[in-house]
């Protein structure tokens, strides 16, 4: 409730103070300044003084908003059709001009003892083969001992992944997967590359972290003295040539004339028995990192239709522990 008569009293103080500050200053000042300013204190009593109307609020200006970035263009992630698994499967191959040619890789299928009758020193050193090379003796074998990253080998993991990466091969599957809106960005892709295949997990129930993608599908594993994995033609030739692989026969063979081709074996490391294992003979590493990733990220946990040189063929694959992490990937065959 509004009480104008404080705002008197109060104005009445103030002009007896100053009234009595002026007759210190001469006589008869303060009675002569007595209405005017009993005028002016009330005008501002009844805007300032308690109980008076409150002063209009000054408006507060917003601070300045940042502009948004516009968005960027990435697709909508799209399923990926068994037709056009095979057109891109026939593309990454036709791109694949580091795989073996006329002469320079030669097997002994018929044989036992050695699978490897020739392959081209020049076939070994492609640069994506020799970075492959440079990877096989960084792992354990035995499951259970856990793996160790140490600065030289995680630069030689890079090392190859670029050199991959610098291929028409991968320059497909990483144009396709953007187009299909499955990676925002190639960096993204990339990381996502790195981090399935040499991402590490227990084979162990948790005891190590002793496995991989890549080593298991690249290099190879034992396991309860029986080989796992080891689906890359490139290792196994490492292997014979150290005079550590015992070729024991084949029980299929794919109908391709030129390479890659499919090929179903049996054999034996350091002692241990790949009872049947499958993978592609010829083809460049390149080739099988960007089908097998292909396969892994349209057709997880299950079978990816394909088609090599007009036939067709099955690349199965399997995440770890439902993760987004490679356990294993390989050419299935009927034998």
């Amino acid at each position: 409730m509004s009480r104008p008569w404080r705002v008197i009293a109060t104005a009445e103080g103030a002009i007896g103070a100053i009234g009595a500050a002026k007759s210190d200053s001469g006589p008869g000042a303060g009675a002569a300044m007595a209405p005017w300013l009993l005028w002016l204190l009330l005008v501002i009593g009844t805007g300032t003084g308690t109980g008076g109307a409150p002063p209009e609020p000054r408006a507060v200006p917003e601070p300045p908003r940042a502009v948004p970035e516009p968005p960027r263009t990435v697709p909508e992630p799209r399923a990926v059709s068994d037709a056009e698994l095979r057109e891109l499967s026939e593309q990454l191959l036709a791109a694949d001009s580091n795989r073996a040619g006329p002469g320079q890789l030669e097997l002994n299928l018929e044989g036992s003892g050695r699978l490897f009758s020739r392959v081209s020193p020049s076939l070994l050193a492609v640069p994506t083969v020799s970075a492959l090379l440079a990877l096989l003796d960084n792992y354990e074998p035995q499951t259970g001992r856990a793996e160790a990253e140490p600065p030289e080998e995680l630069r030689e993991q890079r090392r190859f992944l670029e050199a991959a990466l610098a291929t028409p091969v991968l320059a497909l599957l990483e144009r396709f997967v953007l187009d299909k809106g499955l990676y925002p960005s190639a960096e993204a892709f990339r990381a996502d590359l790195h981090s399935m295949w040499f991402g590490l997990y227990s084979r162990s129930k948790g005891q190590a972290l002793d496995s991989s993608g890549f080593e298991h599908v690249f290099v190879g594993e034992v396991k309860k003295d029986a080989v796992s994995g080891c689906h890359n033609w490139v290792q196994l030739q490492a292997l014979e040539s150290a005079g550590r692989l015992q070729y024991l026969g084949y029980t299929w063979d794919g109908p391709w004339a030129a390479f890659p081709d499919v090929l179903s074996l049996r054999f034996r490391w350091d002692g241990h028995l790949k009872s049947r294992g499958s993978l592609l003979v010829g083809s460049s590493p390149e080739f099988d990192l960007a089908l097998f990733t292909l396969c892994f990220l349209a057709r997880p946990d299950s079978q990816c239709h394909i088609s090599l040189g007009g036939e067709a063929a099955t690349i199965q694959t399997y995440s770890w522990d439902k993760q987004r992490l490679v356990a294993s990937a390989y050419p299935l065959t009927p034998q």
